[in-house]
């Protein structure tokens, strides 16, 4: 029997191989995790809700059909985090917030359906910013997740949960959403992969809507592999969902098998970079642009002038789909109701649950996006973002047109000290500065490890862009690069985090 410390450490490629030869069951793996998470969790706050008994259920049923002889998939048994905005049956799903505190969905959303039909163990559901409004999981109506490098420090937002769940060992997997970076930024201070697959690649049947033309889910994990063999079981068309693309999986499991940069040629846009970003992590990303290079690849310097303007078109777009998005919290079918004693219309009960249910960002949000589309405002705020959209696509299009990916800082400083930017939203939204302009275009983008700062000792990521439905390509980069540092190294980079 292997012990616990062993089994937490291991990639989820290594834990389903265990689990498929016998040589562990699925069990002893969930309940390594479960005991990982009873240990730690106190301290990281990267789960909101411990579905202990559905676990190890799942557990035992993938033991049973090892042992009935029964071929398992690439993933079964592997014990996995689920960002608290997907819908679970049975289980409670919050977004982070007040407003569905305690609310019970009588549904799955296609992604844990898919996680469920792979044999996947989910373990419970992640902690994150209020309805993935954030970035740095502080506008959690539950409070904020620290990150285990450092459990001062925030650890990525919206979708800090469940990179700090991977990053402290109480998961191998984990599943986030990413509107303008909220699977990215989180993989990149937390020292962890994540991908935000092409716009409408993954199902957002539901994942309870933020920005529906920005919001996608996607694979989180330690490594390209375990992102790729996830992301394999979560994407496909899916009838249920309009935005769904009707076409095959890229090759990402492949991809990542054989990472090769050799004629590649990798793009580097002088809008990612200059005021605002650490030295540490402009020396790690131009290292990183350096060992590509050593790796075969030719680097392209490119310009994209119109991801200048995408900060402040997102902030025009996202907040006046979530004002919409949003308006359905009425406090009439769901959730938290407020006021409803009999003296109260069911209008003053509807503005007394949502004074107390949305959280300050979510209002700031809401009222922005409001503003934005009342008459008057509309073609002056929103029909001029979605102009800038357009431009920012077009700025995709003619760089793809010379190079195959584009490279970039994920975000432009390492993890902030929880509590820095609270006072100031416009600190906050920077971080997602590299990220945004994938949202707004519906490329795949993907944020691997490439070292530690200097300054402060803490992970940077490495951004990889794509074009749309050419996925594979994240997993064929990040992979040469993984292997490389590996190689350097001797070992992986988040060996290195602190012990919990």
């Amino acid at each position: 029997m292997t012990n616990n410390s062993d089994l937490i450490r291991l990639t989820a490629a290594e834990i389903a191989e265990r689990i498929a030869s016998g040589e562990t069951s699925a069990v002893e793996v969930a309940e390594a995790h479960l005991a990982r998470i009873e240990a730690v969790d106190e301290k990281v706050r990267a789960f909101l809700h411990v579905d202990r008994e559905g676990a190890l259920a799942r557990a035992r049923a993938v033991d049973a059909k090892r042992s009935r002889g029964e071929k398992l998939g690439p993933l079964a048994g592997v014990p996995l985090a689920l960002k608290d905005i997907f819908t679970t049956e049975g289980v409670p799903t919050t977004v982070g917030s007040r407003i569905l505190e305690g609310w019970i969905p009588p549904y799955d959303a296609t992604v844990t359906k898919r996680l469920k039909a792979a044999d996947v163990v989910v373990l419970g559901k992640t902690n994150m910013d209020e309805f993935a409004m954030g970035s740095s999981t502080e506008n959690s109506a539950y409070g904020p997740t620290g990150n285990p490098w450092d459990l001062t420090r925030i650890p990525g937002g919206s979708g800090g949960g469940s990179s700090a769940a991977l990053a402290s060992y109480q998961a191998p997997l984990a599943i986030g959403t990413d509107t303008g970076g909220s699977i990215r930024q989180p993989a990149a201070v937390t020292g962890t992969v994540g991908v935000k697959p092409t716009y409408g690649a993954v199902s957002r049947y539901g994942m309870v809507a933020f920005s529906s033309s920005l919001d996608q889910g996607g694979p989180c994990a330690r490594t390209v592999l375990d992102a790729a063999l996830l992301h394999e079981v979560i994407a496909g068309h899916d009838p249920m969902d309009s935005t769904s693309i009707d076409a095959p999986v890229p090759p990402v499991v492949e991809a990542a098998r054989n990472g090769n940069v050799k004629g590649l040629r990798v793009g580097v846009v002088r809008e990612f970079s200059g005021e605002g970003y650490q030295a540490g992590v402009v020396q790690r990303f131009t290292e990183s642009v350096e060992l590509l290079r050593e790796l075969g690849a030719e680097i392209v310097e490119l310009s994209c002038p119109s991801f200048d303007k995408a900060l402040a078109a997102y902030y025009l777009i996202a907040p006046s789909e979530a004002s919409s998005n949003l308006a359905r919290f009425d406090a009439m079918r769901y959730g938290l109701r407020v006021g409803d004693d009999g003296n109260h219309s069911a209008e003053e009960v509807t503005s007394l649950t949502r004074e107390a249910g949305f959280g300050p960002e979510v209002k700031r949000r809401i009222m922005l996006g409001t503003y934005a589309l009342s008459s008057g405002y509309y073609d002056a705020y929103y029909g001029s973002a979605q102009k800038v959209r357009t431009l920012i696509k077009r700025d995709f299009d003619a760089a793809f047109e010379k190079v195959d990916v584009v490279v970039s800082p994920t975000t432009p400083t390492t993890a902030f000290p929880i509590g820095e930017r609270v006072d100031d939203p416009m600190a906050m939204y920077l971080a997602d500065l590299c990220t945004i302009p994938v949202n707004l275009a519906g490329n795949a983008a993907m944020s691997l490890p490439c070292g530690l700062a200097p300054e402060d000792g803490l992970p940077v990521g490495l951004q990889i862009i794509a074009p749309a439905m050419a996925d594979d390509r994240l997993y064929r980069v990040g992979a040469a690069v993984e292997a490389a540092f590996q190689a350097r190294w001797g070992h992986p980079l988040l060996e290195e985090a602190p012990a919990l």
